[in-house]
């Protein structure tokens, strides 16, 4: 179930499809379809993949009708193949003509990150690593994409610029260096806030090591740089890796040692899943 943070920042992105899509009014279905006519519909998927987003569906039918019977047969989380049916509902039928195109919107979008996320965790199976997200989400949709990242499978980066510390290039170079940005930071951050650095080189990785910072992330390195990371660092702080991860490279990045991986292709890359609405009555 999708928490109420969530949940809300999908009604005010209903609002904005809303105002966008239907303006003064759907004049086709409005002027075809009678007022009084129920129908019942499925959402059917059309494709492979992992579905999320189904109370999402749901809220955007129901701002249309509010007594439509939804019935969910594939959970959120449900892997799914073609043909598989997976909500039935009815109601007004012009709630069903009029809502489709923006719950399918909603519903694509997110099944598509929950599919990719899967795709990620498959790779990787049989290690200990955690594959991530990032911040380069949809503005206005990273409550909603990140969600569906959980969907897949894969787990949650930092939210926002407010939740956890992360010192990048720009960061260190205004410091003076990585140890100059973390002492500073540290006078004036509660002790219960992470701090992690981005390295690019041996030495940026021993500097980091040594000011005691929670998390390192290699960026952009190859594995075999990554791997002797990894020994330098010892467990002594968590270890990310970051920078053009793909499905075909997160195995061999995984069997480095690595703790983390993070996507920035789990939503900023995002490929649709192929779901429709199928009136079958």
């Amino acid at each position: 179930m999708m928490d109420e943070k969530t949940l809300k920042s999908a009604e005010v992105l209903f609002d904005l499809a809303y105002a966008e899509d239907i303006g003064d009014g759907d004049i086709t279905t409005n002027n075809l379809i009678d007022p009084g006519e129920n129908r019942t519909a499925q959402l059917v998927a059309k494709a492979d993949g992992v579905v999320a987003g189904l109370q999402v569906a749901e809220i955007v039918f129901k701002k249309f009708d509010k007594n439509i019977e939804w019935n969910v047969l594939l959970p959120d989380g449900s892997v799914v193949k073609p043909g598989d049916v997976i909500a039935e509902f009815k109601g007004n039928y012009r709630a069903l003509l009029t809502g489709e195109r923006k719950a399918l919107n909603f519903l694509q979008r997110l099944s598509g990150i929950a599919s990719y996320a899967s795709r990620c965790m498959k790779e990787i199976e049989g290690t200990k690593v955690e594959i991530l997200d990032t911040r380069k989400t949809l503005p206005g949709y990273r409550y909603l994409d990140k969600y569906a990242v959980r969907m897949g499978g894969a787990s949650n980066h930092r939210f926002g610029l407010y939740d956890m510390v992360m010192i990048k290039d720009n960061h260190i170079q205004v410091a003076g260096g990585i140890t100059e940005a973390v002492v500073a930071i540290r006078k004036k951050i509660p002790k219960s806030i992470k701090i992690e650095v981005e390295t690019t080189t041996i030495d940026q990785v021993k500097e980091a090591l040594a000011a005691d910072v929670d998390i390192i992330m290699l960026d952009n390195m190859s594995s075999a740089m990554m791997k002797e990371c990894v020994a330098i660092i010892d467990r002594r702080a968590k270890i990310e890796a970051s920078g053009n991860m793909t499905t075909k490279r997160i195995r061999k990045v995984a069997h480095t040692g690595v703790d983390y991986i993070s996507i920035g292709a789990l939503t900023h890359s995002v490929k649709a899943l192929d779901i429709s609405q199928r009136i079958i009555d």
